[in-house]
C-alpha cells in the first residue's frame, strides 16, 4: 500500500459565508499538511488534495462532521508522494465554471451508480455523451461516446445542435465526466433544453474505474494534478490517442515544455526524450524552455513558497495566498 492518498470530491451544498469558510478550510488543510486545489463557492465545495493517509483520513472526517458536507463522497486513490506542489483554496462564483442557468439542487439527471452504468452502457437505446474538454477526451473516452470539440463547459450551449436529433427519440442519454461534477450541471442543462431520459454516471470515470473495473473506457483519464493521466480500465484496456510528433499509439499526455505554448499533447517516450518534451520544432527553440524530466508536468516556478505567507514569482513579486477571491 502506498503512503499517500489523493482525494477527489465535490458537493453542492449552500455556504452562507464563503469568505469566512475559505479561511477555515485553508487552515484545516495547512494543519493536515495537504496540498492541492479547493474551490469554495456559495453553491458548495470542489476539491482535489493529496497527503499522507492519516492526514487525509482526518480531513475526510472533518468535512463529514460538518452538517453541510456530511454527504460528500470521496474518490480515493493511492500515490507514492504528493500529487501537487502547492495548496490553493480559492473563492469562486461556481464550483465548476459553466455559466449555465441551472441549479443542480433543483433539477439534474438521474444518477447511475457504476454497476448500473455498466449494465446500461451497451444498450442500443443508450447514447453516452462526454462532457469534458477536448484535450481530456482526446486521451481517453468510452467506446462509442459522443464528444464535443469544446475547451470548457461554458461552450456546451454552442454544441447542443449536435445532439438535437435525440429529442423525442426515446433514447437514454447518459452524461459522464471525470468525477461527476460537470454532469450535475450539464445534465440539468439538457433537461432545461427539452431533452428527456437524461442520466449521469455518478462519481464519474474515476469511480467507475475503482468500483466496476473501467470496462470499455479506452485510453487513460486526464486528471488535474502532476500525474496528468491515470489508468482506468482493468478489463479491456485500449489506446485511442497517438503521438503528436510521430503518430505512434500512446496514452502519455504532457504539457509542452515551452511555457509560451504549454499545450496538452500526447507524446511517446522516444519523442519526449528526443525533442525535450516539445510539440513542435518552434517550441523547441523557445529561449525559456523548461527542463523536461519525463513527466511533462510543470508547476508554476516560484521561490520561497509558503501557503501562509504567499510566494515569490519569477519576476520577484510577492503574491499573497491567504485570501484568493476570483
Amino acid at each position: 500500500m502506498k503512503p499517500y492518498r489523493v482525494l477527489l470530491y465535490y458537493i453542492y451544498s449552500p455556504i452562507q459565508n464563503p469568505v469566512q469558510y475559505r479561511e477555515e478550510h485553508h487552515l484545516l488543510c495547512l494543519q493536515l499538511n495537504l496540498l492541492g486545489r479547493v474551490i469554495v463557492a456559495p453553491e458548495g465545495l470542489n476539491g482535489t488534495v493529496s497527503g499522507l493517509t492519516a492526514d487525509c483520513e482526518a480531513y475526510m472526517a472533518a468535512l463529514h462532521a460538518d452538517p453541510r458536507f456530511s454527504g460528500i463522497e470521496f474518490k480515493i486513490d493511492e500515490a507514492d508522494d504528493h500529487t501537487f506542489q502547492k495548496l490553493h483554496v480559492r473563492i469562486k462564483n461556481e464550483i465548476v465554471h459553466s455559466e449555465l442557468p441551472v441549479d443542480p439542487l433543483r433539477q439534474t439527471g438521474i444518477h447511475l451508480e457504476p454497476d448500473e452504468f455498466k449494465k446500461l452502457k451497451n444498450d442500443p437505446d443508450v447514447v453516452l455523451i462526454d462532457m469534458r474538454s477536448n484535450y481530456e477526451h482526446a486521451v481517453g473516452k468510452f467506446k462509442g461516446a459522443v464528444t464535443f470539440d469544446m475547451e470548457n463547459l461554458r461552450e456546451l450551449p454552442d454544441h447542443i445542435q449536435e445532439i438535437e436529433h435525440l429529442k423525442g427519440s426515446n433514447k437514454k442519454i447518459i452524461t459522464y465526466c471525470t468525477g461527476g461534477i460537470k454532469c450535475e450541471k450539464a445534465s440539468a442543462y439538457l433537461l432545461s433544453q427539452g431533452f428527456d431520459n437524461v442520466y449521469q454516471l455518478h462519481g464519474g470515470i474515476i469511480k467507475y474505474g475503482m468500483e466496476a473495473g473501467g470496462e470499455d473506457f479506452d485510453g487513460q483519464c486526464y486528471v488535474f494534478d502532476n500525474r496528468v493521466t491515470v489508468p482506468v480500465n482493468q478489463v479491456n484496456p485500449a489506446i485511442v490517442s497517438t503521438c503528436f510528433r510521430c503518430g505512434t499509439a500512446t496514452s502519455r499526455m504532457i504539457n509542452c515544455a515551452s511555457p509560451s505554448c504549454n499545450n496538452h499533447i500526447t507524446l511517446c517516450e522516444n519523442c519526449g526524450d528526443e525533442h525535450g518534451g516539445t510539440c513542435t520544432d518552434d517550441c523547441k527553440k523557445d529561449p525559456n524552455l523548461r527542463a523536461y524530466d519525463g513527466t511533462g508536468y510543470y508547476g508554476k516556478q516560484t521561490q520561497s513558497y509558503s501557503p501562509m505567507q504567499g510566494y515569490v514569482s519569477r519576476r520577484g513579486q510577492r503574491v499573497e495566498v491567504s485570501i484568493q477571491v476570483d
